[in-house]
């Protein structure tokens, strides 16, 4: 199939499926304030949507995980100072950049992706389009194309100067960390508990590393033990992905048994009491955030909804506008 014809089939069956499920939230469709514009590049790159578009997809079949990646990038860079870029940056003699820092470090990953797409870009229009827009963008494509939903992405965010590895582990949240502490993480950005529950919910894309649940499996709350809330059969099968040894701790466990198919069994896990994560699980314990897990386990349109407005929201955390920052030559580094 032809690069053209591939796109008019995309668009054409995006649109119906967006259009019969009302997965298409109604925002407005000129501007959304903060120095961001829905049409910022319309006269200046018109092609961007669509050489976003075609390369997550080809990045998607050559290897499927990168559509969670993808979506990862984008979330741990805007919850540290903000969507700015810093995390496609590599360490220089000023500052050490975030790629390293151990919340990031065989975690995030993605980069070349976001490379090759500002490369294939700058060839389009140079020194016109952001890395912080082009990851925005390519968040939003590895949802909708993996089954989620579409939300509209403003653009205009220009790229910051330096990264903060230690930044990392003060503003990112960790799955050990309690609710409260997420929680207060999320809200110092501008979010709420709302946001926390449904952002959470990319977790239904991907994977985890095991030294993250191994706790868990076998030592939980330093008992010698499983926890004993974890479903059965998810413990043993876990416990089969994550033996109780060092040599494990790089291996990965899925999510959710929906790897690469953005759907609510995420909070049908968390219901069955079969969430990976501490903090995936601690949502039910609370609740205010029990009571959205389980509305969201029963109606997957309500999530997709309310996922979408919460990617608005995060996606406008921190931004740089008009003449803070830069345009990106290379993702990696500054001008």
């Amino acid at each position: 199939m032809g690069y053209t014809n591939y796109f008019l089939c995309v668009t054409i069956s995006l649109f119906l499926t967006l259009s019969s499920l009302h997965l298409v939230a109604p925002f407005p469709a000129a501007a959304s304030g903060g120095g961001l514009d829905y049409s910022y590049y319309d006269q200046t790159c018109p092609r961007l949507a669509m050489i976003i578009r075609y390369s997550v997809w080809s990045a998607f079949k050559n290897e499927s995980r990168i559509a969670a990646s993808l979506l990862r990038l984008h979330f741990h860079d805007c919850l540290v100072n903000g969507c700015e870029g810093s995390i496609l940056l590599d360490d220089t003699i000023d500052f050490k950049g975030e790629k390293n820092a151990p919340a990031n470090r065989n975690s995030a990953r993605g980069y070349e992706v976001i490379d090759s797409i500002k490369a294939e870009v700058e060839k389009a229009c140079p020194s016109t389009v952001s890395c912080t827009d082009i990851l925005a963008l390519a968040a939003r494509e590895a949802v909708v194309m993996t089954g989620g939903p579409y939300w509209p992405v403003s653009l205009g965010r220009r790229d910051g100067l330096t990264a903060n590895q230690a930044a990392v582990a003060q503003e990112l949240p960790s799955p050990i960390e309690s609710l409260d502490d997420i929680t207060a993480k999320f809200t110092s950005k501008g979010l709420d508990v709302k946001d926390v529950v449904v952002l959470s919910g990319a977790h239904t894309l991907g994977f985890a590393q095991c030294f993250l649940i191994k706790r868990r499996l076998f030592n939980f709350k330093n008992t010698g033990k499983p926890d004993p809330a974890l479903e059965s059969s998810a413990l043993t099968s876990l416990q089969g992905m994550c033996p109780n040894k060092d040599a494990s701790n790089a291996n990965l466990a899925p999510l959710d048994s929906t790897t690469t198919r953005f759907d609510n069994s995420y909070y049908t896990n968390i219901v069955n009491n079969a969430g990976l994560l501490d903090s995936d699980q601690a949502l039910l314990m609370n609740p205010t955030t029990g009571e959205m897990v389980r509305s969201y386990s029963s109606n997957p349109y309500q999530f997709y909804s309310d996922f979408a407005a919460s990617m608005v929201k995060l996606s406008s955390v921190g931004v740089l506008t008009g003449k803070n920052g830069e345009i990106r030559k290379k993702c990696g580094s500054v001008n």
